[in-house]
């Protein structure tokens, strides 16, 4: 059976701005095609996606990402079984350890009789239903008059209900358990780290702030600093293998409702470094979708010759002039035949993206996209 890959290209102008910072405070930067450029690490704006998906799904089809696992299981514990709530905590313990999650012992505060909960460790990736049915067993343990045989007895299913159900993000992003190799799930979406198509040199803001209470007759800043930025037009690229996603999922329906709101949220969310500071928050100015039935391809070539134009020229129109020819000399030498193939773009700088399609409104755009790969995987196109 044919493979089903979403790719999603972006060329998105940022204005002064910090969104991603290194260990020193500077924004990060690579070298690519012999200059330096702006770089958005593909962690911040995984994250981004993530957060982003508040707004596109509901609470029960996302998961969340902490060391304090015990105490999520704890309160859902307690939401199913106000009774066991003295020992809701030492349950959720007890039960991710049948379910193969290392447990960290919780430390007692000096001073005190107050007991933290246990930890995982490091940080693990569990989905709403995962906890709901984690918690559902260890209320059954905890309702039990023999708690030591009952919570021996649901080891196979502890393990189950921690491997089965995944959230929607958990499918696309994946999850690594260290000590339990099992349990992992292999990430069915890519992103690449976003570069400028351009060079960059970061620049320095000086900054003075004035203590309101200072008397008028004294002069001076109650605080000076610098902070470092620059500003860019990047090019960010990210793909879905839908087949991994449907056997992550195990559900058409599923799969296709998360290819829509991974592009919406990939497309509209922005990592948040310094935003108070520089109120960077812009949309792209293109969006390129392209459904493909053999691999990813990331279109980064495009930009390997730094971008430069005259003065008063639009560096995102020779971005799209460069995009547009990349896409189409990549198919005619590879033979590529898209399945399918998205525009969204707005503004006179963009219409040399004109030659591969015709623009689409975004909400419209991720519909039939979903329509499509729903069609596909109901066909047997995207099986196997």
């Amino acid at each position: 059976m044919s493979r089903t890959i979403v790719d999603i290209h972006v060329l998105q102008t940022v204005p002064p701005s910090n969104i991603n910072r290194d260990d020193t405070g500077s924004p990060k930067t690579a070298v690519y095609g012999g200059v330096r450029r702006a770089r958005v690490s593909s962690q911040a704006w995984k994250r981004a996606t993530r957060v982003h998906f508040q707004s596109t799904l509901d609470s029960s089809e996302v998961g969340m990402r902490t060391k304090r696992v015990a105490e999520l299981v704890a309160e859902q514990i307690v939401a199913q079984a106000p009774s066991l709530e003295p020992q809701a905590q030492e349950l959720a313990t007890q039960i991710l350890t049948k379910a193969g999650i290392k447990m960290v012992e919780p430390k007692v505060k000096k001073g005190t009789e107050i007991v933290e909960p246990a930890t995982s460790g490091y940080l693990l990736f569990l989905s709403a239903r995962q906890v709901h049915n984690l918690a559902a067993l260890a209320v059954t343990v905890g309702q039990s008059p023999d708690q030591a045989a009952a919570l021996d007895a649901i080891k196979g299913e502890a393990r189950a209900a921690a491997d089965s159900e995944h959230s929607i993000d958990i499918a696309l992003f994946g999850r690594m358990v260290a000590d339990q190799k099992d349990l992992g799930v292999d990430a069915a979406a890519q992103v690449a780290h976003a570069i400028s198509v351009h060079a960059v040199d970061n620049e320095f803001d000086y900054f003075t702030a004035i203590d309101d209470r200072s008397p008028e007759d004294q002069s001076g800043a109650g605080m000076i600093g610098t902070v470092e930025f620059n500003s860019s037009t990047l090019y960010r690229y990210a793909t879905v293998d839908v087949n991994a996603l449907l056997d992550n999922l195990g559900s058409v329906e599923a799969t296709a409702k998360a290819v829509k709101a991974f592009v919406t949220s990939f497309v509209r969310s922005m990592p948040t470094g310094k935003q108070n500071t520089f109120a960077n928050r812009t949309l792209p100015e293109a969006v390129v979708v392209i459904v493909r039935d053999s691999q990813p391809i990331n279109l980064v070539q495009a930009f390997e010759s730094a971008v430069t134009v005259p003065s008063g020229q639009s560096r995102v129109t020779e971005a799209c002039n460069r995009l547009a020819s990349e896409a189409e000399e990549i198919h005619e030498a590879y033979g590529e035949k898209p399945v399918a193939l998205f525009v969204n773009r707005h503004g006179d700088a963009t219409a040399p993206l004109g030659v591969l399609g015709k623009s689409t409104p975004l909400p419209e755009l991720v519909e039939v996209l979903a329509e499509l790969v729903d069609g596909r995987l109901r066909s047997g196109h995207a099986g196997g």
